[in-house]
């Protein structure tokens, strides 16, 4: 019976130190509804981090065209539109739907803007940065478009570069396998 009783203790502290996964989280979109990951469970996914007013925004084009040929059944490209570098995107939910939409034909998913770094930083960018939270490894939101790769089982597999074009031959070949 002892054995037991230790047993049990053991598992529900080990239980407080398992890795939160991707598809525990909820979101809002950009129309202010939840978004649970755990709808996209068993697809590969890139959270980037975006902005309307940054150098790197025509990234917007590559994205839709990224989505186009592979999004569907097996790939997700989730856009978050933050304001946490020199004010770039400065604008509503409402107004960043509104440029997406008419100068890039955005049809991926995005969600409700956030913030992607300091005090005020949202707990799924936590998790991304985060290895104590991830279990892969610790990054820092350099700028936007940064891109983070999940897998299909909800595990981060790997942190790119704003400068990378999301077409990069990189990220096809990651897509692919």
């Amino acid at each position: 019976m002892r054995t037991l009783l230790l047993i049990s203790i053991t598992l529900m502290g080990l239980a407080g130190f398992a890795q939160q996964n991707f598809y525990d989280f909820v979101v809002k979109d950009i129309n202010g509804n939840d978004f649970a990951f755990s709808q996209l469970a068993g697809k590969k996914v890139m959270v980037v981090n975006t902005a309307s007013k940054c150098g790197f925004t025509p990234q917007y084009e590559d994205l839709e065209n990224l989505y186009k040929q592979f999004g569907g059944k097996n790939f997700v490209i989730i856009g978050f539109p933050a304001n946490n570098f020199l004010h770039q995107e400065p604008g509503t939910n409402e107004e960043i739907k509104a440029f997406c939409t008419l100068n890039y034909g955005v049809t991926f998913p995005m969600m409700s803007k956030i913030s992607v770094k300091g005090a005020d930083m949202d707990p799924l960018y936590e998790w991304l940065t985060m290895k104590e939270k991830n279990g892969v490894e610790d990054s820092k939101v350099g700028w936007n478009f940064q891109k983070y790769l999940i897998g299909k089982t909800g595990r981060l597999e790997k942190v790119v570069s704003s400068k990378t074009s999301p077409l990069d031959e990189e990220i096809l070949n990651w897509i692919k396998k």
